[in-house]
């Protein structure tokens, strides 16, 4: 590998599986000292794609760089601040952050049922904007304002092809994911001048573990 991304820190939200785990594998490939993060310690086991998050871990630093393990719910504060002092303790200061937790996963800790418009419940909105919308704007309130200081970062915030037109069901999470990327342009728009680049990017259908088991 080219070793680009040598010397950088990066965080990758929900990447104790799936396509997050995907991504911090590959940054860690270029270089990069890799946080890696999920709800709690045993998520990943979820669809048998790690034991725990330390089997995550333990991926990454087969790549010869530097790692963390973070836990919590990106949309609590707290959490955040949590996450934010563990990885500068161990790794120092994130110059590339990808926000990728998220997804249609409601207050079971499933899909929504039912998961139309007028039907879903307030407590699978409230869920679902914690998780996909609010948990992004608290992880870049919590981890930009060092990069806007240094005059240089990366920001990249996983939304979906469901953000770009409309579609039934997963109307709660296609409709959160939309205001990601519109937040994306808007943060994007504020750091013009600040040497922090802030792009979105809106995969398709992905063949994961979780992608199978809920289809």
């Amino acid at each position: 590998m080219t070793g680009e991304l040598s010397g950088t820190v990066a965080f990758v939200t929900g990447s104790g599986r799936g396509l997050g785990h995907r991504m911090a594998v590959r940054l860690a490939e270029l270089g990069a000292d890799v946080a890696i993060h999920d709800l709690d310690w045993t998520s990943p086991a979820k669809y048998g794609e790690a034991p725990d998050l330390g089997a995550a871990a333990r991926e990454i630093e087969q790549q010869g760089v530097r790692t963390v393990s973070v836990t919590g719910n990106i949309g609590d504060p707290a959490a955040v601040a949590r996450m934010k002092a563990d990885i500068e303790a161990t790794l120092g200061e994130v110059a590339v952050l990808v926000n990728c937790a998220g997804g249609d996963i409601g207050a079971s800790g499933g899909k929504p049922n039912p998961n139309n418009a007028l039907d879903i419940s307030f407590e699978d909105i409230q869920v679902l904007t914690n998780n996909n919308l609010i948990g992004t704007m608290l992880v870049c309130q919590a981890f930009v304002p060092p990069m806007v200081r240094k005059g240089r970062g990366s920001v990249i915030n996983i939304a979906s092809g469901a953000a770009h037109f409309g579609c039934s069901p997963e109307v709660v999470y296609s409709t959160l994911k939309a205001a990601v990327v519109h937040y994306t342009r808007c943060l994007a728009k504020e750091l013009l001048t600040e040497g922090v680049r802030v792009n979105a990017v809106s995969p398709g259908p992905t063949k994961t573990a979780r992608f199978q088991a809920t289809r």
